[in-house]
């Protein structure tokens, strides 16, 4: 039962068309048609990864990396994919430029260190509580998804299939983040995080929800 249960979840679930919002306001020609395809190109690709790795008895890539490192490709596809259907946004390709995506031809090589214009993208398990590196001024959009994690294979937890959960996407402000400082002791990397009011802003726009 249990192979059974790690072979089926090798097959992600693909996002349900019924589940965006024709409502949700999306800057920069991009549109809910445009984010579907761009996350049916993630699931197609991890699914075809883990079945590949399956048919060789490794673990499956979400069960295999660390938690921030799977939601950080998970980002990173999204942000490669979705320019493919939306001509009027781009890569940005200056190195940890922000934000991830631009508009087509506003800026030299598409390269911009730091810009209010475009859409900066977040993946996570979390649905609420997203974090980024500093208070940003800029149009987020964040990828929350469901998947196992590397131990979950030590506390019982049962295979399943990664899902995208939601997605939301809103015009943040500094205002609309929480600065998050860390001890003298703490190795943790310092970050902001998206507070109430951010938070509210985000799923009042709310671009997908699963409805499977």
């Amino acid at each position: 039962m249990s192979d059974f249960l790690e072979h089926a979840a090798c097959q992600p679930h693909p996002a349900s068309a019924t589940g965006f919002n024709p409502d949700a306001v999306i800057p920069y020609g991009c549109s809910t048609e445009r984010i579907h395809q761009a996350m049916q190109d993630f699931v197609e690709f991890l699914g075809f990864i883990n079945q590949q790795l399956y048919t060789r008895g490794i673990a499956r890539l979400e069960t295999m990396l660390m938690p921030a490192n799977f939601s950080s490709i998970v980002g990173e596809f999204i942000s490669t994919a979705l320019p493919k259907y939306c001509k009027t946004l781009v890569r940005n390709q200056y190195h940890n430029g922000h934000p991830d995506l631009v508009p087509a031809n506003r800026y030299p090589d598409d390269a911009v260190q730091y810009t209010h214009e475009g859409i900066e993208i977040k993946a996570s398990r979390y649905r609420q509580g997203w974090q980024g590196h500093n208070p940003e001024e800029s149009w987020l959009m964040v990828f929350v998804f469901d998947s196992n994690r590397p131990a979950d294979t030590t506390k019982g937890i049962t295979p399943k299939p990664f899902r995208f959960v939601m997605v939301v996407g809103a015009a943040l402000t500094k205002e609309d983040w929480t600065f998050s400082g860390r001890t003298e002791t703490s190795r943790r990397t310092i970050t902001a995080s998206v507070n109430q009011s951010g938070y509210q802003k985000l799923v009042a726009n709310w671009i997908y929800r699963d409805v499977g």
